[in-house]
């Protein structure tokens, strides 16, 4: 695959079709070939995010396929990135800086710009890689937004670049999806539509086979793959759709065999809910099972619950009290079961919250009762913190050890009258720890291997399991490069690479068909 050069946008016919997985994959299976590739997601809309070197904030799954390249994060690969907070409105990230906020009409209006802006970094991709492989958004089908788009089609129009179409399986009708997806586009756009990839297929791929050989009759474009279902794949979740209550999180089975006593932890599943990333590095570890939950009797009975972050701590916090989870929280602490906070959930525990920046869905009128469970004070902030941070972490009497984390956060701790839980090698105290309650602003920390494993065993000690016993040898980054390589050998086993590299090197034959039907009228 030597001298291959081009781009190629992996297209979906849904959301969640698979699109962040076969961009993680396509990279890592031709970087093991030599080539030089970065990953590129022109608009994304999640609150899973990370913070890149320089202290620019992008989509986590182009964190993951940049990792899948290996390259740090970079706004390069994520120039606009959009974080819903509720009301109708996102948050825009615009080359990784806060760009204010938008409903769904004012954004429309500023696309035009920022079609300049992703094109124009795609542009400076390609001059200095040898492939660049994008990823759209949502369903290219999505022809009420397709005036103006800068994600998918839109994309590919303005940078030229052929599209390969993934569709999800699992959910049934996929061979429609593709044809209609295909078929409801105007006659440019579907001249970019260059073959298709099934994702999540259980079963035997020969009974698919004739309809696929009628899809390609019917369409004349060729499936170029067929991605079976894989349980085993579970790392770096795109969004918080990817966490639903009662979902288990992390690995089917234990990384490691082990015998004894097992933690639970419930994690709460907020509606606002940002960076539930957080807690797949506890997932991985061995005997400890890890669910999401949305009520308090989930929240009282596990031996560790965790408070996410979230992009409206305010309304996120009254969620809280409706359901009750707010009085199970307290009981824990009550009772010195372990409580984790983290961000906006670390705010939560505070004695008070003063929000006038991230209150949606609420007035401000000034500081609003937080949960009491450490006496601390907690003030928002127009200017955004993003910064990667390192530091050590103090566990009881184990010790600290050092830890690497990021921020991105508006609330700031203005007072705190508890003794500091990190302390970041730049900026002092951080955090805040009451017996068993412990809060940070810090997302990641627990990918930092010994501090997790001793934060594990304090938890297990507290809930009356002293016989707990943490995998001294497992690596976090060793398991995240080991779903990696394993989405990359179900790309390289199941996708023709050499029919896709083709593509990317001179396109989508221009002789394929157009799909026209009687009620078309002239459509692009």
């Amino acid at each position: 695959m030597s001298g291959i050069r081009g781009a190629l946008l992996v297209g979906g016919t849904s959301s969640d079709a698979g699109k962040s997985l076969v961009v993680a994959g396509l990279c890592r299976a031709l970087v093991r070939q030599g080539v030089r590739v970065a990953p590129f997601k022109a608009q994304n809309m999640s609150n899973n995010s990370v913070v890149t070197p320089d202290g620019g904030e992008i989509g986590r799954a182009q964190a993951f396929q940049a990792y899948a390249c290996g390259l740090e994060p970079s706004t390069r690969f994520n120039p606009v990135l959009l974080k819903p907070g509720g009301d109708r409105r996102s948050h825009v990230i615009v080359r990784g800086r806060p760009a204010g906020d938008v409903g769904a009409r004012d954004y429309i209006s500023r696309r035009a710009h920022l079609l300049d802006v992703v094109t124009d970094e795609l542009a400076s991709l390609r001059a200095d890689f040898d492939v660049v492989i994008c990823e759209g958004a949502g369903s290219v089908a999505e022809i009420n937004l397709r005036s103006g788009d800068i994600a998918n089609l839109g994309l590919a129009q303005a940078a030229d670049l052929p599209v390969v179409l993934v569709t999800d399986i699992d959910r049934g009708g996929s061979l429609a999806h593709l044809f209609g997806t295909t078929a409801i586009l105007g006659a440019a756009d579907q001249a970019r539509i260059a073959g298709y990839v099934i994702n999540k297929f259980r079963g035997d791929v020969g009974i698919l086979e004739p309809g696929l050989d009628e899809l390609q009759a019917l369409t004349g474009r060729r499936t170029l793959g067929v991605l079976p279902f894989d349980t085993e794949l579970w790392i770096d979740a795109e969004d918080s759709l990817a966490s639903p209550v009662g979902r288990r999180v992390g690995p089917p089975h234990d990384v490691v065999p082990v015998s004894g006593p097992r933690l639970s932890v419930a994690a709460i599943r907020l509606p606002r809910i940002s960076n539930s990333t957080d807690v797949e590095a506890l997932a991985c570890e061995p005997g400890v099972d890890v669910m999401w939950v949305d009520d308090p009797a989930s929240v009282r009975a596990a031996d560790l619950a965790v408070l996410p972050g979230t992009r409206a701590t305010l309304a996120d916090l009254a969620w809280l009290r409706e359901r009750g989870i707010d009085a199970a929280v307290a009981e824990r602490a009550a009772a010195r079961r372990p409580v984790l906070g983290i961000c906006g959930g670390f705010q939560m525990l505070a004695r008070s919250i003063d929000d006038p920046v991230e209150g949606i869905g609420t007035a401000h009128d000034g500081p609003v009762p937080g949960l009491g469970l450490l006496d601390l004070d907690i003030v928002f902030r127009p200017d955004k913190v993003l910064r990667q941070v390192t530091g050590s972490g103090a566990i009881g009497a184990a010790g600290e050890h050092r830890i690497g984390g990021y921020e991105i956060h508006h609330g700031r701790v203005v007072r705190s009258a508890e003794q500091p839980w990190i302390r970041d090698d730049v900026h002092g105290d951080e955090g805040a720890r009451r017996g068993s309650v412990m809060g940070t602003h810090w997302h990641g920390l627990l990918a930092s291997d010994d501090f997790r494993r001793t934060f594990v065993r304090e938890v297990a000690v507290a809930v009356g399991k002293p016989d707990f016993a943490t995998a001294p040898d497992l690596r976090f980054d060793a398991v995240r490069a080991a779903q990696v390589d394993r989405i990359a050998d179900l790309v390289a086993e199941s996708v023709d690479l050499d029919a896709v590299c083709d593509i990317i090197v001179g396109g989508a034959d221009p002789a394929l068909p157009q799909i026209t039907h009687a009620l078309r009228s002239g459509r692009r």
